[in-house]
């Protein structure tokens, strides 16, 4: 009996950049399968750009997209999932929440929910060679510097609040710029599935949170997954949400 497995992808074509509005680049792993793929934003700024997830971590992310080594960089990890944290270990240092800085210091594949999601059905090709799905580790950086909520990321001419929005997980964050309207919303929201159940999520917090979110008035927002969706629908689907919960 034949055993069917997937193709393997290319290292040169892995990652996958898109230029956008408001100096906005997306970055993701089109080999990846859409529930899975983790969306990965770039920022330019005057003095410094802000660089926001990391993906799988499979193929070096900086070797293979030469944007993230043209200039100083703040690295930034929305939380600590493995689809969001995988090449993290590539920059000099890595910001994160405070309440998931042990996690990314340490990111074994439990705590990092590689355990229960990270499988060959995640791909439609796989990446290249020696990539085996039950070998995978994530290494940790080697700095980490902590976030807390209402600090500011500064690029010089472009200023990212942090907003602390546990609920899908304890340290996560967005990132909010009032000047151009945009969201950086992590996997908190996204158009389309969320998470809400793993081993760490709070169906309280996550209310909490989506709840501050409601009051900003974003033009456009963009998450971890999925596409980007504009304010009014941010704001129509926390109200959705808010409803089916009843919380």
């Amino acid at each position: 009996m034949s055993r069917f497995s997937l193709p393997r992808g290319d290292a040169a074509s892995w990652y996958r950049t898109t230029s956008l509005d408001d100096g906005v680049t997306h970055i993701d792993e089109p080999a990846i399968k859409p529930f899975y793929r983790c969306n990965i934003w770039h920022v330019r700024g005057r003095e410094r750009d802000l660089l926001v997830d990391f993906g799988l971590g499979a193929v070096p992310l900086r070797r293979q997209v030469p944007l993230l080594s043209e200039r100083d960089l703040i690295a930034v990890a929305s939380h600590t999932h493995f689809d969001h944290i995988g090449s993290a270990h590539e920059f000099d240092c890595c910001h994160v929440h405070a309440a998931e800085a042990d996690i990314l210091a340490d990111p074994d594949n439990a705590r990092t929910l590689a355990d229960a999601f990270l499988d060959d059905a995640m791909f439609d090709a796989l990446p290249p060679a020696p990539f085996e799905h039950h070998r995978y580790r994530i290494a940790p950086p080697t700095r980490i510097a902590t976030l807390e909520d209402g600090e500011i990321i500064d690029l010089g001419d472009r200023r990212f609040e942090v907003i602390h929005t546990p609920g899908h997980s304890p340290g996560g964050i967005a990132l909010w710029e009032a000047a151009s309207g945009i969201l950086i919303s992590g996997d908190l929201i996204y158009d389309g599935p969320l998470i809400e159940d793993v081993y760490h999520s709070n169906a309280r917090d996550y209310a909490a949170s989506m709840r501050r979110l409601r009051e900003l008035p974003a033009r456009v927002v963009h998450g971890g997954h999925f596409p980007s969706f504009s304010g009014a629908r941010l704001h129509a689907m926390i109200d959705d949400w808010l409803r089916d919960h009843a919380l």
